[in-house]
């Protein structure tokens, strides 16, 4: 242990304010009771008496160093609010996604550190209290940055600078939790008391089924972070939204002709009503490799991306039908039937039996997704509708269990091809 490090949890002089760890105890107590998914994370912490650190802070081994004259000063209620804060930034991650931040934009100096800091406080606060919870004196709001409200720490980050609105929170420091700069009263990878990167994991997963399970009792910026724990952003499901919306917006998606509103040029033609042009929501149908070749986890992701399908055409779940396919096309399914979609199958794959279901059911969609390990034969003609195949991602070899050598056919041109993983 460094010089520095021995210094920041120094046991107490006589003639120092003792750490009263009854009243601090006490408020994490009642944060407990205020958040109670977050039970499991705050308990998890383990408490560092320190005279250096100004308020509260955290570092990124679930340490919490705390100043002895700040809890001695701070009534237990906004203590618990703090519990609150500075568990909120490690279970976001604040300390990890301050060093990308950092790598990827160049940012070394410690006013770039503040202005993370900062930035991680506004992702935070902007629905941490009430119900249980005051707010702490000082608390960093966006509002207080004229900045809006449910954004996430990087695209605040965008929004702050150091000037006139931060100049009196040249104070603020949360720890190296909440930015990842080491302070000099961190202990560090190898002290005592520290959680592993496992330990840390196991920690978020709990919170995060806490919160899944009860999920009309958390707020928004909470859910939404659980559901990432549990189902992490994924760059192919930004692409295969972006190639879903392409499609389902190109020239002549959803159009359509109706008399229910007069076309303008009608003016112009006295005695004779011309039908306008509108646009209605594009209708979806996606067909989901259901054979042999395509695993549990693969199904399992499957339905993921028909969920993440609906929300990239407006969430509007009548408009999207799911086909069950192998050798034979199942019957079309819409996402608002009570019972779910069932994936049913098993057997060999002909995709192009989805196809044609597809492209009979009425009314006839706009857009076609195909959700598949690619071992398929596929339609010789172009279809009449956009067409996007989600194509699960596995090396060539060991693709077919009975058939080691098979080599199957490579999408066709005329689809737009996402790779899946």
């Amino acid at each position: 242990m460094n010089t520095d490090a021995r210094e920041a949890v120094r046991a107490p002089d006589d003639s120092d304010t003792r750490l009263d760890r009854d009243k601090l105890f006490a408020a994490r107590l009642q944060a407990a009771r205020a958040r109670p998914y977050l039970a499991t994370a705050l308990f998890a912490l383990h408490t560092v008496e320190s005279r250096l650190v100004p308020t509260m802070g955290v570092d990124r081994h679930w340490r919490c160093y705390v100043s002895p004259a700040f809890v001695d000063r701070t009534p237990v209620e906004e203590l618990a609010s703090v519990w609150v804060h500075e568990v909120s930034h490690l279970l976001r991650d604040h300390h990890g996604r301050g060093d990308r931040i950092a790598h990827e934009r160049g940012l070394t100096g410690l006013g770039d550190r503040l202005r993370m800091n900062i930035a991680g406080d506004c992702e935070i606060n902007d629905d941490a209290y009430g119900d249980g919870l005051v707010r702490p004196e000082g608390a960093v709001e966006p509002s207080r940055l004229r900045l809006p409200e449910g954004r996430l720490m990087e695209e605040y980050l965008n929004g702050i600078s150091l000037g006139p609105l931060t100049l009196d929170l040249s104070w603020l420091d949360c720890g190296s939790g909440a930015d990842g700069l080491e302070r000099p009263w961190d202990l560090g990878p190898d002290g005592a008391d520290g959680l592993s990167e496992q330990e840390r994991d196991a920690v978020r997963f709990r919170v995060a089924e806490g919160i899944r399970a009860r999920p009309g009792h958390t707020p928004k910026g909470w859910r939404r972070w659980a559901e990432e724990v549990f189902h992490p952003p994924q760059p192919w499901r930004e692409l295969l939204g972006a190639a879903i919306r392409s499609a389902a917006t190109a020239p002549g998606v959803g159009d359509d002709y109706t008399y229910g509103r007069p076309a303008r040029r009608s003016a112009g033609l006295p005695g004779v009503v011309l039908p306008s042009l509108r646009r209605r929501p594009p209708r979806v149908c996606v067909i989901v490799d259901t054979s042999g070749s395509v695993s549990d986890s693969e199904l399992g992701s499957a339905l993921l991306e028909v969920a993440a399908i609906a929300r990239a055409v407006g969430g509007r779940k009548d408009l999207v039908g799911v086909i069950s396919c192998d050798a034979a096309a199942g019957a079309v399914r819409s996402l608002c039937r009570s019972e779910g979609v069932p994936l049913v199958g098993g057997g060999g794959t002909d995709l192009r039996t989805g196809f044609e279901r597809a492209l009979r059911s009425r009314p006839r969609p706009d857009v076609v997704v195909a959700l598949t390990d690619g071992q398929t034969p596929w339609p010789s003609a172009r279809p009449a509708c956009r067409t996007v195949i989600g194509l699960f991602s596995r090396p060539v070899e060991g693709r077919s269990w009975d058939e080691p050598h098979y080599r199957p056919e490579a999408p066709p041109d005329w689809a737009r091809v996402v790779e899946i993983g």
